[in-house]
Formats: C-alpha cells, structure tokens, sequence
C-alpha cells in the first residue's frame, strides 16, 4: 500500500510538471505570436512610407521636368509595389488578438494602393494641357492617403499596443507610418503648382464677377443617417443602391450657375461614381442634393467621398470636400 501511494503521488507530481510544462510552452508561443505579428505590422508600415510614400511623391514634386509618359511608368512601378505590400499584410500570421488591428492595417494598405493607381491614371491628363481639371481631381485622390494615416495612426497602432500590453508585453513599439507628406497636397491649387511648376495663381482664369465666390458642404447623409467624419464607422442599412444626399450652401455674394457634386464610394477595389449638377444657386441660399449610386457591395468597408467643384473665383476649396467611413448592410 505504502508503494502504491508513492507510486500515485510521483505519477500526480509527474502531471502538475506536464502541465506547467504544457503551459509555459503555450504561453511563450502566444508572446512570440504578438510579439512577430508587431514587427511584421512595424516592417510593412516602413516599407510603405519608404518604398511608396516618398517616391510617390518626389516623382509628383519633379514631374514637370519629365515627360508625362516617364512618369506614369514610375508611378504604375510604385502601384504594383503598394499592392505587394498590401498582399503582403494579407498573409501575416494573426494571432485571434490581434483580428481588429489586421482589419485596419488591410483598409490602410488597400487605400494606398488604390489612391496610388488613382493619380497615376490622371498624371498624363495633368502634364498634357489639362493641368487645372485633372489638379482638382488628383487633390479629391489625395483625401485616400490621409485617410489610410488616420486609420493607422488612430486604430492600427494603438490596437496592437494594447493588446501587447493586455498580455503582459511592454517595451515593444510599434512604428508609425504616415504617407501624405502635408495637407497641400489637399489643395487644388497648389498640387497645380508642384505638378507644373506654375505659380498656383495661374490656376485660376477666365473673368468673374467682383465679390467672393464659392460653394460649401454643409453635410451628408443617406437616408435617415447622417454621416460622420472619419475616422468614425458608419453602419447604413438599406442595401447597395443608396442615394447619398449632399446639403451644399452658395457662400458666396454672387449667384453661381452650373454647380456640381460629385459622389465616389470606393469598396472593394472598385469605384462607383455618380454626379448630380444644380443649375443655380444665390448666395447664403442651401440645396439639398440627391445623387444615388448603384451596385455598392455589403458588408465592406466603404470610403464615402464627396466633393463639390470649385466654381469660377473661387479661391478656398477646404469646406468643397468630406470623406466618410461605411459599412453599407441590408
């Protein structure tokens, strides 16, 4: 009997050590798993800013000393490569912590890519003749960028350094990534200027009438849900065929004629455009604009861009623009 409880506690005391064992193993591969997955997320974030931000953008502030075909080469080149880094991300090892951090960092990543493929499409535009037009729509591109350096600097970020801490790991940065060098690349006239090497006063042309002149986005809202600006969710029902109404006000003194809005949803690689036009306008008058998009896909992430065009004379474009965060569900 005396043997046999030896014999039962040596056997009890042999499965407390497994266990421990068992554990401890387990939890080392757990910090290795967060710990890996930080460096990753850390390495991709650099590559980004350093392989595709900064030439990007250097290539744009030297484009008019090369031809337009040179150009949109290298910034196809930079396309492709936002797009590995993009698919990169994609096939990270996440640890089931980490899920709500790996779903910004692919938003992130897939704005880059897209805003990227956006502007090298209308570079040739831009060097060719039509420097002004394609200015004010390479400026509504750019909104991607800050975008992409909100999610990842408000979500991304924060996200996996709590979630190193929650499990007891400090000490580990993670580092920050921000592709849109400055805010003037938001500016019509002045990515006018650093593409053509033009005073951006030379943007504006044609005679208007004294006074001041412009439109402002007072708000937007689809349905009974009014948008709220990044980097807040909105979660809309109603399905893919929402009508995305824009509250637009003449802030000017002078009537306007011609006065157009433009909506892009861009969700899942794609692009769905629509554009309403509103004949007129008085000054301190507001019109509701009702322009409905087709064929948004559910249950996707969806970057809500609207954009009212400058009007002839007018010289601040900040409040013509807004940029929404969505999720369109049935």
């Amino acid at each position: 009997m005396v043997r046999r409880r030896v014999a039962a506690g040596v056997g009890i005391a042999l499965v407390i050590v497994v266990v421990l064992v068992v554990s401890g193993c387990l939890k080392s591969q757990a910090t290795q798993g967060l710990e890996t997955y930080n460096r990753d997320v850390s390495r991709i974030a650099m590559e980004s800013e350093q392989q595709v931000s900064k030439p990007f953008f250097s290539e744009l502030s030297d484009a008019n000393s090369k031809s337009a075909l040179d150009v949109e080469n290298q910034l196809d080149q930079l396309h492709i490569q936002a797009q590995t880094e993009a698919s990169d991300a994609k096939g990270l090892s996440v640890p089931g912590s980490m899920s709500g951090a790996q779903r910004d960092l692919l938003l992130t990543l897939d704005f880059r890519a897209e805003g990227v493929a956006k502007v090298a499409s209308l570079v040739r535009t831009a060097l060719g003749g039509q420097a002004k037009q394609a200015s004010t729509l390479i400026a509504g591109d750019m909104e991607l960028f800050l975008a992409s350096d909100v999610i990842y600097s408000q979500r991304v970020a924060p996200l996996v350094q709590q979630t190193l801490s929650e499990n007891g790991i400090h000490g580990q940065s993670t580092t920050p990534s921000r592709f849109l060098p400055n805010l003037g690349w938001l500016e019509p006239t002045i990515v006018y200027a650093r593409l053509t090497g033009q005073p951006a006063s030379s943007a504006q042309s044609g005679a208007v009438a004294p006074g001041t002149h412009g439109s402002a986005l007072l708000g937007v809202s689809v349905g009974t849900n009014t948008l709220q600006p990044e980097p807040t969710l909105n979660h809309i029902s109603g399905g893919g065929n929402p009508t995305i109404t824009a509250m637009v006000e003449n802030a000017g003194s002078n009537p306007e004629a011609d006065v157009k809005v433009n909506v892009t949803i861009s969700a899942g690689g794609k692009q769905y455009k629509a554009t309403h036009t509103i004949n007129s306008t008085q000054p301190g008058s507001k019109t509701n604009v009702e322009i409905p998009v087709s064929g948004v896909p559910t249950g996707v992430a969806s970057k809500i861009e609207v954009y009212v065009e400058p009007v002839p004379g007018e010289t601040n474009t900040e409040n013509n623009k807004a940029s929404f965060i969505a999720i369109f569900g049935e």
